[in-house]
C-alpha cells in the first residue's frame, strides 16, 4: 500500500489538480473491526472493543470481506461504498516441510476427506488454528470445513470433532499460531510442536522468507476454501467529494497492471489470481488460483463479500466455536404446547415440529464444550399448577451430567395446551439471572411456533415492563428467541427483544433449519429476521 500511494505522489497524484497525500497506517483487521462496532453501538461475538485510540479510517483494507459482513450483520447502518478486492490470498494448511514429507502430502493438492480423517485418525496430527472470531484465515477455514463435514457420514459428528480438535491448540493472533510450529529438525520437535494449520498463502510465504530452519508447505486442498479477498473499502463517514475522488483515484492506482509486483513483494496475489515475478510461490502453488467473485446479487450481502459466503453463513460458523471453546451457562426453554405435534412437509417422514426441535437441540447439546452448564425447561399453558413451565433438569455442569441432559430432550413431547410465553419468558430470565455467573455467557434459549395465548397470565406491557425494570448491566441475561414455523408472531417476539439489550429474535420458517440458525444464533449479538 505505502509503496503504490507513494509512488502514485511522486507522479503527481492529483485530483482535479490538488495533491494528494495518502497516509497509510499499519492496522489488524481485528482492531478496525472493533472501532467501526464501537462507532455504531454494535458488537461482534469473540471480538473485543477497540481502545478509544483506534480510529476508523477513511479507507480500510482489510484482509478479508468477511469483516465486512460480520460488521453489515450487526450494524445495518454500515454500508462502505466502491468495495473492491485488490488482492488475494489463497487459504491453504500449513504445515512443516519434514511432515509433509513423511506423510506424503508435499507439493500435492489435500481433499477435504484426507484431511478430516485426521481428527479421528489414532495418531491425529497437532493442528491449530486462529481464533476465528478474531481472524479471517481462520474463519474462513473452519467455515470450509463445516461445510465438508456435512458431505460426510455422520457428518454433524465430525464437524464437532473438527472443532474440539482445533480448539485444543487456538491461538488468538497469528504470530503466536507461527511460533508453535517447530524450530528445530528434530524428532522431539516435530513430535510436540504444531504438525498443521489452516492459514494464508501470504502468511506461508512471508513465514518461508524469514529462512526458519524448517520451512512451511502449502498444502492447497480441493475444492478451494474461499480466499482472502481484501477488499477497498471507502467508509461511508467520508462524505467530501475531493476525498472521496482521492480515494477512488488510489484504489485506480492499486489495481493497475505495474502493482502486481508490488503485492507479490508482499506474498500475495492479484484479484484475478494471478502473480507478478516477485512473488515467491511456495511448492505446489497454482498458476493462478480462482478469481475473486463478488457477491453483488447475493440476498443478504449487501453487495459485500465473496461468493458463497454470507453473513448468516459467518455468524453460524462463529457461534459453532462459541459454543465450543468459551465457557457458558445456558437454560434451553422449549415450546410443548399443540401446535407442535403439527407435520413439517421437509422433515423425513413428515416428523412434528417437537421431533425436529428435539434433534436439533440434540445437535445443539453436542456442540457445547464441557465448560458449559446448561438446563432444559419446557413450557406450555398450567405444565405446574397454574405456571405455564415447568423444569425438566436444573443448570448443571456438562462434563458430568452431559447424557442425563440428552436423554431429558425425550420428555419435550406436545402437550394439548396453549402457549404461555410470556409468564415463560420472565421466569426464565429471572432464573438465570439469580445464578448469573461473571465470566460466562450467560443466556437463555427459547425455541417456540406460536405467540401467546395464555388467558390467565401476563400481558405483553406487563412483560416489557418488567424486563426493563430487573435488567442489571452488572449480570447481564442474553435472551435468544426462535420462532419455529409460519404461526410465529414476529412483531410479538421482537418486542420482547428490544425489552432486553444484547438479544437476538431469529426465525426458522423451514424448521428443519433450526440447527444451523442455533449456530447463528450463538454467534450474532443483535439478532436476524
Amino acid at each position: 500500500m505505502k509503496q503504490v500511494a507513494d509512488q502514485w505522489s511522486q507522479n503527481d497524484g492529483n485530483v482535479d489538480g490538488t495533491c494528494v497525500f495518502v497516509d497509510v497506517a499499519a492496522l489488524t483487521s481485528e482492531a478496525v473491526a472493533g472501532a467501526v462496532s464501537r462507532e455504531h453501538s454494535v458488537s461482534l461475538a469473540g471480538l473485543a472493543p477497540a481502545a478509544d485510540s483506534v480510529k476508523v479510517p477513511d479507507v480500510w483494507i482489510s484482509d478479508s470481506s468477511s469483516w465486512l459482513l460480520r460488521l453489515r450483520s450487526e450494524a445495518s447502518g454500515f454500508a462502505p461504498t466502491k468495495v473492491t478486492s485488490v488482492a488475494q490470498s489463497p487459504l491453504v494448511v500449513a504445515m512443516p516441510e519434514p511432515i509433509a514429507q513423511k506423510v506424503g502430502w508435499q507439493g500435492k493438492k489435500l481433499s477435504w476427506k484426507s484431511l478430516l480423517s485426521q481428527f479421528n485418525s489414532a495418531t491425529p496430527l497437532q493442528v491449530g488454528i486462529i481464533d476465528p472470531s478474531r481472524d479471517a484465515s481462520g474463519l474462513l477455514s473452519l467455515a470450509a470445513i463445516n461445510v465438508a463435514a456435512a458431505s460426510e457420514k455422520d457428518g454433524g459428528e465430525k464437524r464437532v470433532q473438527a472443532l474440539r480438535t482445533l480448539a485444543e491448540r487456538d491461538a488468538k493472533v497469528r504470530a503466536e499460531l507461527l511460533s508453535s510450529f517447530p524450530r528445530a529438525a528434530t524428532e522431539e520437535e516435530l513430535a510436540t510442536g504444531l504438525s498443521a494449520a489452516p492459514l494464508s498463502e501470504e502468511a506461508v510465504v512471508t513465514y518461508n522468507a524469514q529462512q526458519p530452519q524448517v520451512r512451511l508447505s502449502a498444502l492447497y486442498v480441493d475444492p478451494s476454501p474461499t480466499a482472502l479477498d481484501y477488499p477497498y473499502s471507502i467508509m461511508p463517514q467520508v462524505v467530501d467529494q475531493q476525498k472521496t475522488a482521492a480515494a477512488e483515484g488510489l484504489l485506480g492506482q492499486l489495481l493497475s497492471a505495474g502493482s502486481k509486483d508490488a503485492l507479490g513483494s508482499a506474498g500475495l496475489r492479484a484479484p484475478d489470481g494471478t502473480y507478478g515475478s516477485t512473488f515467491k510461490a511456495p511448492v505446489g502453488a497454482p498458476a493462478a488460483s480462482p478469481a475473486i467473485t463478488p457477491s453483488a446479487n447475493k440476498p443478504g450481502t449487501g453487495g459485500l463479500g465473496a461468493a458463497g459466503v454470507d453473513g448468516a453463513l459467518l455468524s453460524g460458523v462463529v457461534g459453532s466455536w462459541i459454543a465450543t471453546t468459551l465457557p457458558g451457562r445456558a437454560l434451553a426453554v422449549f415450546d410443548v404446547s399443540g401446535s407442535m405435534a403439527e407435520a413439517v412437509p421437509t422433515a423425513p417422514g413428515n416428523a412434528s415440529r417437537a421431533e425436529v426441535t428435539k434433534a436439533a437441540a440434540r445437535s445443539g447439546l453436542a456442540l457445547f464444550g464441557d465448560d458449559w452448564q446448561v438446563g432444559v425447561w419446557r413450557f406450555s399453558t398450567n405444565l405446574d399448577g397454574t405456571k405455564p413451565y415447568k423444569q425438566v433438569e436444573p443448570i448443571q455442569p456438562l462434563v458430568t451430567a452431559r447424557n442425563k441432559l440428552s436423554q431429558s430432550i425425550d420428555v419435550l413431547n406436545p402437550t394439548d395446551g396453549g402457549t404461555g410465553l410470556y409468564d415463560t419468558v420472565l421466569a426464565a430470565y429471572k432464573h438465570v439471572q439469580k445464578g448469573h455467573q461473571a465470566g460466562r455467557i450467560n443466556s437463555v434459549i427459547l425455541f417456540t411456533d406460536g405467540e401467546d395465548d395464555n388467558a390467565n397470565g401476563l400481558t405483553r406491557a406487563q412483560l416489557l415492563a418488567e424486563l426493563k425494570r430487573i435488567q442489571d448491566p452488572k449480570k447481564p441475561i442474553r435472551l435468544v428467541l426462535i420462532g419455529i414455523g409460519d404461526k410465529v408472531n414476529p412483531e410479538e417476539l421482537r418486542a420482547i427483544e428490544g425489552a432486553v439489550k444484547g438479544s437476538g429474535t431469529f426465525f426458522a420458517q423451514d424448521p428443519t433449519k433450526i440447527t444451523s440458525i442455533f449456530a447463528q444464533a450463538i454467534g450474532q449479538r443483535t439478532g436476524a429476521s
